[in-house]
């Protein structure tokens, strides 16, 4: 029940109970802003909207912390939180209660990460601050979340230039032995770096010529190299092999033999190859190929894309071989390298008002 009081001091205390039956107070210079107050709880109440105004005192650091503790994430996910977390956003907003944060201050914090984070980055990051008031919201901590109307930087759209196959074979020739097999299998089946990595002698099939992927290594903070899921479930594929593929792994395993843990690729010392570390080896290898600078492991799955599509294969082939949740993702990343269109829609116009446009003009008189 709801009522008002009138205090020694002359203030008008409003006291009324929240939805779990606590007893609460808060006191105002006039009764009628008092009434006006409990209206207002009634209505929240009834229309299950109440927020607990003690609630929003509780720190974005400490309620982003237990957050993060019950989502179901895979390890290299909540990893990638918590990094993110912890450098790009608890120096900013860490300390602020989630009551205080204004719409302003995440611009501000966009703003102020444009400086250091590409826009996909920043993107990246804001969705988990989005998530994280959102919830608190879900959780009666704050009654609106902040994160509304906040313009985030585009970001630059960036034309995928292939590697010629030249360059490849430039790549090839100049990696050390040890690696050569791995730079043609990335470059003939387009698998991502960690898929690469990862790869066990059982997941190669010799006989039917296809590798399956189900599986990537992937590094955890203060944990060695291990093997987790795909990037996401379309990751999920069996890839056929060229016979370069398979000619260039099976020459491999017979030079480097396999151990016990079943990776075709490791480390001089037979370790899981770590990507930090393989960087090393990779960037002396583009400088003496006289590969475009900048060049990554990761331009040979564009090569092999690339590939597909000279001969001809279709928007869903591709997206199948490169493991892309999407049609729509193939094409927004390789939709310049299908050939044009645009003669054949010249002449499938021409072929219908061809022989309209060129038919003799009659008069008006001789219509009937």
């Amino acid at each position: 029940m709801s009522f008002i009081t009138r205090e020694k001091n002359g203030s008008w205390r409003a006291r009324y109970r929240d939805p779990d039956g606590r007893a609460r107070s808060k006191n105002f210079a006039r009764k009628a802003d008092a009434e006006q107050f409990l209206v207002g709880v009634d209505h929240s109440k009834l229309s299950g909207t109440y927020v607990d105004p003690s609630a929003g005192r509780v720190t974005f650091r400490d309620y982003a912390e237990r957050w993060r503790a019950i989502q179901v994430h895979r390890p290299s996910t909540a990893a990638q939180v918590e990094t993110n977390l912890r450098i790009h956003v608890f120096p900013h907003l860490g300390d602020r209660p989630l009551a205080a944060i204004r719409p302003t201050e995440l611009q501000a914090w966009v703003r102020a990460r444009k400086e250091v984070l590409e826009p996909a980055t920043i993107e990246l990051v804001y969705r988990y601050i989005v998530a994280i008031l959102r919830a608190a919201v879900a959780d009666r901590l704050i009654a609106t979340s902040p994160a509304v109307g906040i313009k985030l930087p585009k970001p630059q759209i960036r034309r995928i230039e292939p590697l010629a196959t030249e360059v490849v074979e430039r790549l090839v020739v100049e990696v050390p032995a040890r690696y050569r097999a791995l730079v043609v299998l990335a470059a003939g089946t387009g698998m991502r770096q960690g898929e690469c990595f990862g790869l066990t002698l059982d997941r190669i099939d010799f006989l039917r010529r296809q590798v399956t992927v189900d599986r990537q290594l992937v590094l955890l903070p203060g944990a060695g190299p291990q093997l987790g899921p795909p990037k996401t479930t379309a990751s999920y594929r069996t890839i056929p092999l060229p016979q370069v593929v398979v000619d260039a792994l099976a020459a491999h395993v017979k030079q480097f033999p396999v151990g016990a843990e079943g990776f075709v690729f490791t480390n001089e010392v037979g370790a899981p190859i770590r990507r930090t570390w393989f960087s090393a080896i990779w960037r002396p290898v583009v400088a003496d190929a006289k590969a475009p600078e900048g060049t990554g492991f990761h331009a040979l799955r564009h090569y092999y894309a690339s590939l597909l599509i000279r001969h001809g294969e279709s928007v869903k082939v591709v997206q199948a071989r490169l493991g892309h949740a999407s049609a729509s993702e193939t094409l927004d990343t390789y939709s310049h390298l299908w050939p044009d269109s645009e003669d054949r829609t010249r002449a499938a116009v021409d072929e219908v008002l061809g022989a309209i446009a060129s038919a003799p003009r009659q008069s008006v008189d001789e219509i009937p």
